[in-house]
């Protein structure tokens, strides 16, 4: 796979060692058990793959190298790159502009854009709406677009779907800036709807089954589907992609359940022509960090930090995995950490800031599990590790526990 020119102060030392160690023991990355760093009294337990996937990094590259390549020049940002607060902040510090929220409020107007100014396109992409306005001053947006390429897959998928006459389901949050950009590409080749989770699977499964009326589809689904959508014909024939970030385990569940349900409808045994098998658009590192998570679900420990934006969707889904079995915070950073008492951390269930005491149980040989989401840089996990290390002056050397991993 590709290697990136990232700037080294994301990349931290002590997790590429391990990283490494790993990747050559299982270059298929068939074993998802987690790395163990023993440093006697604290044992760090970090998941078999976190941090920085292969779109990352690229739009990392591709974002430092438009601000080498146009000195002199504004350059502006779409909206956040990627969903990780010390990233946005120091290409901010650098010099690039921020032209809308990730939620779409505008912070700079296009029409003040000029043909010598750069703009960035996000790894999550654009709608074509967006592409067409920038072109429209005059900007070359292919120049710097940082867009994903598993994004890009999931495009080119939705439009082969639309070509074939199927409507496109993208499992997904509507407000994200993924799912707008999937969205605008999938409703160019064809009929689309966005739904969020299982929950709304099942009902659509219940009206495409004639168990619902036609009005709860409106009920549930308003302002989710492309321009004159018809629940009548439009939900005969099926295909399903994601937001890349979602549970993949979630999307293959919500394709099942579509599955079963138009062969229902048309009374199919075997074999299901109004459905289309789209398993191939689920991202790999997605399900490479899920797949690690549940891995850490086969070892015991005290406690795990997660550690990430809390606007990002990939972290989030791993707090709720990590949930399931151990006490979990999710921080942004070292910072948070206030003491060995006292933690600030993001209730995912409440969208809001939290403080936490005694988080930190009294016991020797503490387990602590430690992850992070495919925005976030190696060098915070090593922050919060330091950080975590000063509670416990009588650990062993990091050099003795990383002896195992060469």
């Amino acid at each position: 796979m590709k290697q990136f020119s990232i700037p080294t102060f994301y990349r931290s030392p002590i997790i590429s060692r391990i990283k490494t160690a790993r990747k050559a023991q299982d270059p298929r990355k068939k074993d998802f058990s987690p790395s163990v760093l023993d440093l006697g009294s604290v044992q760090f337990i970090f998941a078999r793959h976190f941090g920085f996937c292969y779109g990352v990094e690229n739009a990392i590259e591709i974002s430092y190298r438009a601000l080498e390549e146009n000195p002199g020049k504004r350059i502006f940002l779409l909206s956040q790159m990627i969903h990780n607060q010390e990233v946005n902040k120091d290409l901010e510090e650098r010099g690039i502009k921020f032209l809308m929220s990730p939620e779409g409020k505008m912070f700079y107007p296009l029409e003040l854009l000029t043909k010598d100014d750069i703009v960035i396109i996000p790894a999550f992409g654009t709608t074509l709406e967006m592409e067409d306005k920038l072109k429209s001053f005059g900007i070359a947006t292919e120049s710097y677009n940082t867009t994903c390429p598993f994004v890009e897959k999931v495009w080119n998928r939705s439009s082969k779907l639309g070509e074939e006459g199927y409507t496109i389901v993208i499992h997904g949050k509507e407000n994200h800036e993924e799912t707008r950009a999937t969205f605008s590409h999938s409703a160019a080749a064809g009929a689309s709807l966005v739904i969020r989770d299982l929950n709304e699977a099942e009902i659509l499964a219940e009206i495409i089954e004639g168990k619902r009326s036609k009005s709860d589809f409106w009920k549930f689904f308003e302002g989710r589907t492309s321009a004159g959508f018809n629940p009548d014909a439009d939900l005969d024939n099926i295909g399903v992609v994601n937001q890349t970030t979602m549970l993949a385990t979630e999307t293959q569940a919500i394709a099942d359940h579509l599955k079963k349900a138009v062969g229902f409808k048309f009374k199919l045994i075997e074999g299901n022509s109004h459905f289309a098998d789209t398993r191939d658009t689920l991202c790999y590192a997605t399900n490479d960090n899920q797949q690690a998570t549940y891995g850490l679900m086969d070892v015991e420990a005290d406690l795990a930090f997660v550690v990430g934006g809390y606007n990002s969707s990939n972290t989030t889904h791993l707090v709720e995995l990590c949930e399931e079995k151990f006490p979990t915070y999710f921080i942004n950073s070292a910072a948070e950490i206030i003491s060995q008492l006292e933690i600030q951390h993001f209730d995912i269930h409440e969208s809001k800031r939290i403080k936490s005491q005694n988080y930190i149980p009294q016991k020797q040989n503490l387990k602590i599990i430690i992850t992070s989401g495919a925005s976030c840089p190696d060098a915070l996990v090593e922050t919060v590790m330091h950080r975590i290390l000063e509670f416990f002056p009588d650990h062993s050397s990091l050099e003795d526990g990383l002896t195992k991993f060469g």
